[in-house]
């Protein structure tokens, strides 16, 4: 859409249907993405001279030099839209989260005739049940655990229980399974220990509580007192979990509570999951809101971000400045993926209006909490940075350092990483790694030098995959790594043609720090800080590196074993590689495992575990 007389995009053949709009600025990236009842209204109120009330309208005005629309049959479509494109385009101007991790889960795979229960942050298979999202993977693996101390569900992995061997593992031993792979347990009696794992997550506690407790009466009458220790028990750890986790209300509803709170760039949403009248749990989720829009704007925004991999419960409560018919979209939208109706609404009194008071006052606390906590990082960052810049005689702050490694096995599969720190963080998207292709054997020295030419030459060729440029080059290695890396920095023109870069090394045997045309190393206290930064940054390139050249080596080794086996074609070594997931497993399986994989014959598994073994 062309620009106006005034800059601004024309408007004037935006519909006046329900839709999604998305700005664009003059780079072609999606800046924003909005939802309206009527698109064309909607846009005509950020070009006004107030804009729409937010102090970042007037920036987000001026960056914006397209826009485009996708025209939907109602609010509720729009609104799912938008959350789609919000997630996809992560837009500077939306509230998004501040990170791309994906929060931990519990599953219960209900799909699989015995079920299983485990901690997962992968996607969600349809057939399984999911609760969480969980705060960490702490959580996680604290809840499973009092689980399987009270519910002995089977841990071993994949859709069929047992292993291959028939042997019942050690978990069954120490009554942390009740062993279905060897019939020590019914199927329904299975199914009942996974329905009570399911009331438990669920927070349905206290009908197992009183479950337990009837039973352990009744073992302690019958005198089968092992029986009745072993309820006691589940009882105890039961009645713990409740009394640590729940917060009562007077009704027995069961909602999800979203109090939000923004300052400035920054807010935050706190999610106080409500089962059966109790606070079973709460998640914290820290979020960009660059365009400083209200914290009730911003919690409805997050919404249907949080249940795209969440359960939705039968209530949804949440804090809106306007009327309750602007809920309505959203209320179909969470109907339809529960399945059955949800009710999305803002509790004017009552326990339920304490909840979504105490959810905001935790989101304010916790976006409080996180910027003492950024404040405080920031601060020592920068004072462990400076003292490195005047430790190693930098000529400003090195605030991106870049480090190098390289990793063969005698020779074969040479590789090298480049790692980089921003800020004294690791800056994951930037990492780079590299087959060395000029050096014969293995010699780590003309390795380095190899990777450095090359960094060195995309940078000078304006590669945006190498920039910007560095500013401390760090070796893993002694003297040896930086003479032969030395000379390189000067024929491609550092210094003249390209920035001056400097360069260091660190030894691992003391930690010691060489520079260019100074023989003494620098050596820094073991118990600082940029001693602990540059190791950090030292072992990150070890294991990047590390990492590839195994990756490599495994899969040369798998290939040439296999193209060597006389009746391994192209179908068989697909049908193996499937089997096993991984080369490592297919290296390390036993002739067993070899054995199982399904169409293969036993004498072909006999000379692969041979050829394997030998």
């Amino acid at each position: 859409m062309p620009p106006n007389t005034k800059g601004y995009p024309d408007r004037s053949h935006l519909p006046t249907s329900p839709g999604v709009y998305v700005f664009k600025d003059a780079d072609d990236r999606v800046i924003y993405v909005g939802k309206a009842k009527n698109i064309r209204s909607r846009v005509a109120n950020y070009f006004t001279r107030s804009g729409d009330g937010r102090p970042k309208i007037a920036e987000l005005r001026e960056r914006v030099r397209q826009i485009d629309f996708i025209v939907t049959g109602s609010e509720t479509e729009a609104l799912v839209l938008e959350s789609n494109l919000i997630k996809r385009h992560r837009p500077r101007f939306n509230a998004s989260l501040k990170d791309d991790k994906s929060y931990p889960y519990i599953v219960v795979t209900t799909g699989d005739e015995y079920p299983r229960v485990y901690a997962t942050r992968g996607g969600h298979d349809p057939r399984h049940r999911y609760f969480g999202p969980f705060p960490s993977s702490g959580s996680v693996h604290a809840t499973i655990d009092v689980l399987n101390k009270t519910f002995p569900f089977r841990k071993c992995r994949g859709p069929e229980p047992g292993r291959r061997s028939g042997v019942p593992c050690l978990n069954y031993h120490i009554g942390r399974s009740a062993a279905p792979c060897i019939g020590a347990v019914s199927k329904e009696d299975y199914g009942g220990i996974i329905a009570d794992v399911i009331a438990f997550l669920e927070g349905r506690v206290d009908g197992l509580i009183r479950t337990r407790e009837s039973a352990m009466r009744e073992a302690a009458a019958a005198m089968e007192f092992e029986r009745a220790a072993k309820l006691r028990d589940e009882l105890s750890a039961l009645t713990h979990v409740r009394d640590r986790q729940q917060a009562t209300i007077a009704s027995e509803d069961s909602f999800d509570a979203f109090g939000a709170h923004a300052e400035g760039e920054s807010a935050c949403v706190q999610v106080f999951a409500v089962r059966d009248g109790q606070i079973v749990n709460r998640d914290s989720f820290l979020l960009d809101n660059y365009a400083e829009a209200p914290a009730d704007a911003v919690a409805l925004q997050f919404v249907p971000q949080y249940y795209d991999t969440a359960a939705v419960p039968r209530e949804v409560l949440v804090e809106t400045g306007e009327g309750e018919e602007a809920l309505a979209p959203l209320e179909t939208h969470l109907s339809e993926l529960r399945g059955s109706r949800v009710e999305v609404r803002r509790p004017r009194r009552g326990d339920k209006r304490r909840v979504l008071e105490m959810a905001a006052r935790n989101a304010e606390l916790g976006l409080a909490h996180e910027k003492v906590l950024e404040e405080t990082r920031r601060n020592q960052v920068a004072s462990t940075l400076d003292a490195l810049r005047e430790e190693l005689a930098l000529p400003k702050l090195p605030l991106r350092i870049e480090c190098y490694d390289v990793s063969n096995t005698m020779g074969t599969n040479s590789v090298a990483s480049m790692v980089v720190f921003q800020g004294g963080r690791p800056a994951k998207d930037q990492y780079r790694r590299f087959r060395i292709r000029t050096v014969e054997g293995a010699d780590d020295f003309a390795s380095m030098a190899e990777v450095i030419r090359r960094r060195l030459e995309r940078l000078k060729d304006g590669d945006e995959k190498f920039l910007p440029e560095p500013d401390l080059i760090l070796l893993d290695g002694g003297k040896g790594q930086l003479s032969a890396v030395a000379p390189v920095l000067g024929e491609l023109g550092v210094g003249e043609e390209l920035p001056d870069i400097p360069l260091r090394s660190l030894a691992k045997r003391e930690e010691e720090v060489f520079q260019p045309g100074r023989p003494e190393p620098v050596v820094l206290r073991r118990d600082s800080a940029e001693l602990h930064l540059l190791q950090r940054v030292r072992d990150e390139a070890h294991r990047f590196a590390n990492t590839y050249h195994r990756k490599l080596r495994s899969e040369a080794m798998t290939r040439s074993v296999l193209d060597e086996l006389p009746g391994v074609g192209p179908a068989r070594r697909k049908r193996i590689l499937d089997h096993f997931g991984t080369p490592e497993a297919f290296t390390n399986a036993s002739l067993g495992e070899l054995e199982a994989v399904p169409g293969l014959p036993p004498r072909v598994a006999r000379d692969i575990h041979a050829r394997l073994h030998r």
